[in-house]
């Protein structure tokens, strides 16, 4: 029987819309017709705030209490979702960082039983490294990084449903992997790099359709030296996520990127880890501990370890300290990264035929309810 979602204002995915009522029906939507034309039979549940399409998050390391790479099963990914579920996040893709072979093998298996078994908000995979840069390694652990090898390939390209993202240094990897890659549906971005703008060029004509937290882990912009961020900026159509939270980045060099680029190819993410919808204070990633003070997550020496970030709160930072319209911010949460993830035709929209992943807002945009395919989780 329909359910009509009615009394809330409705961001679509392009416009405001007032007075609409969002009509589901076996997980999708069919209908955004006046409110005043639905008929007296349909069932209707009155909803206050703002109703807009779910939150995607492409790199998401963990929540609940566990990392990924710690939990590589699907009652690991379970919780993960769940966690993120409560911040408006309908749709994610845990990410496994730089490990063991085999253990990233376990990680894509654990991901296909997940999206076998319909576990909600999985999309698929992000594996970031073991292909990166020791030199821009951040917190990965250098004793695992390693460039990219046939039987990588054979992992990589194994998962035939949902999404898999991999982030790798061009610089560290033969071309004609990342060809290999993009042909097989694979979705990569240079990231944990030092590669200079003619490398990362050469890999984008090879297949690269991104970068994985823009100006982090990789060298800085330079008027003789544009390198990675130049190459984000440059190429039009490279896709690029980003971490507002006032720590990875400063809010003026992300309006820079944002006003040298524009909305259409940045997307929020978290990068969150295992702290995300808990109260934990530490907690331990390959041998090291984590602390989380004052908003972020870094080891005893300072060096960053993920972000203390939820999606509604990258919303909300990127209305109130990047200055941008909410309906930007909104589809940079939703729209452009279904984009990227070439899921644009189901996702990111409030349309009929698109799948009910929802998300209500109140007046500060907090999460008040979500939506996947059409179950509330209240």
């Amino acid at each position: 029987m329909p359910l009509a979602l009615t009394g809330a204002r409705i961001f679509d995915g392009a416009h405001m819309l007032e007075g609409r009522a969002v009509v589901i029906e076996n997980g999708r939507i069919v209908a955004v017709p006046p409110e005043r034309d639905l008929g007296a039979g349909v069932k209707r549940r009155p909803l206050a705030g703002l109703l807009a399409p779910g939150f995607i998050d492409v790199q998401v390391n963990g929540g609940g209490g566990i990392v990924f790479n710690d939990a590589r099963h699907v009652e690991g990914l379970r919780t993960i979702a769940a966690a993120h579920r409560k911040y408006g996040t309908t749709g994610l893709l845990p990410t496994f960082i730089t490990d063991t072979r085999d253990k990233m093998a376990e990680a894509v298996e654990a991901v296909r039983a997940a999206l076998s078994m319909r576990v909600p908000g999985v999309l698929g995979i992000h594996v970031e490294g073991p292909f990166i840069n020791p030199a821009r390694k951040g917190v990965h652990n250098a004793a695992f990084m390693r460039p990219m090898e046939e039987a990588d390939l054979d992992i990589l390209t194994s998962l035939k449903e949902g999404r898999t993202l991999v982030t790798l240094a061009p610089e560290c990897n033969r071309m004609e992997f990342i060809a290999q890659l993009a042909a097989a549906g694979i979705l990569v971005c240079a990231g944990h790099t030092a590669g200079d703008y003619d490398t990362v060029m050469e890999a984008f004509r090879h297949g690269l359709r991104g970068f994985t937290h823009l100006y982090n882990a990789m060298p800085p912009l330079a008027g003789r030296e544009p390198g990675p961020v130049g190459a984000a900026l440059d190429i039009r159509d490279a896709w690029c996520g980003i971490i507002v939270d006032g720590h990875h980045v400063s809010d003026a060099s992300l309006r820079l990127a944002i006003a040298a680029k524009g909305t259409e190819r940045m997307m929020l993410v978290t990068d969150a880890m295992a702290v995300t919808g808990t109260d934990m204070k530490t907690f331990d990633l390959h041998g090291r501990t984590i602390y989380r003070r004052e908003g972020k997550l870094a080891t005893e020496d300072g060096t960053l370890a993920g972000s203390d970030l939820d999606m509604a709160s990258a919303v909300r930072n990127g209305v109130e300290r990047l200055g941008l319209a909410l309906p930007d911010v909104l589809r940079m949460a939703s729209h452009v990264p279904a984009a990227f993830l070439r899921l644009d035709h189901e996702l990111g929209r409030i349309a009929p035929g698109y799948r009910a992943d929802l998300v209500l807002l109140d007046e500060g945009l907090h999460v008040q309810d979500t939506w996947i395919g059409g179950e509330a989780s209240s």
